[in-house]
């Protein structure tokens, strides 16, 4: 490259910065032109420095990588990062993409993998650590499936509670008819109204029937 990337590194443990710092500046094309221990401090360093790639660890105090980054691709929605992570988390990932992450590293990656993402980033390019992106694909199958899909997250007891709850039985009534307790029914009742995402039975109810879960 005729050109130095330069690279901003935020993480909160100094012992890593440095030697993040040390093993960049190995290749004749990376420059580390700042480092920060916060995410606040991220965000304040990034509007005055401008690098051309932010390595950015996730569990920052203060404030966050994540929110670090949404609030600075509000400023510069150009802005290029690439999460330094321990989290081989599927939800952690889907989240730094949706926020307009380009890369995606564990911090047990290899020093060629860190480095492939640095260039990667710059030129615009999505790098995503391979046991990483394997989750994508699995979330990939899961949308496809309709797993996402609320119906499909009930089990059958639930359902059976949901559509006698539906018909305006009490705890006690639907306990009677399943043949259970009122302790077990009030916990499938809770469990439903998580996965449907709903605050009461009535919501509840206008859901079963808004999708055919009771005739």
């Amino acid at each position: 490259m005729s050109e130095q990337i330069r690279v901003m590194i935020a993480e909160d443990h100094s012992m890593i910065r440095d030697g993040l710092k040390q093993l960049l500046e190995l290749e004749p094309d990376i420059k580390v032109i700042a480092g920060c221990s916060d995410g606040r401090m991220a965000v304040e360093k990034y509007k005055e420095f401008k690098p051309d790639v932010i390595l950015m660890d996730i569990n920052m105090p203060v404030q966050n990588g994540l929110e670090a980054l949404e609030e600075i691709k509000t400023f510069d929605p150009n802005a290029r990062a690439v999460m330094l992570t321990i989290h081989q988390d599927r939800d952690y990932l889907l989240k730094a993409l949706e926020i307009g992450a380009l890369g995606y590293i564990l911090k047990d990656a290899d020093a060629s993998a860190l480095i492939e993402a640095v260039r990667s980033v710059y030129e615009g390019q999505t790098y995503i650590q391979p046991i990483m992106a394997r989750e994508l694909v699995n979330e990939y199958k899961r949308i496809k499936s309709g797993a996402d899909d609320p119906r499909n997250q009930l089990t059958d007891r639930e359902t059976e509670v949901l559509k006698l709850l539906s018909k305006g039985m009490l705890n006690k009534e639907i306990a009677n008819v399943l043949y259970i307790s009122e302790k077990t029914v009030k916990n499938h009742i809770s469990s439903i109204f998580r996965k449907l995402n709903v605050q009461d039975r009535t919501q509840a109810a206008v859901y079963a029937i808004k999708n055919r879960i009771v005739e």
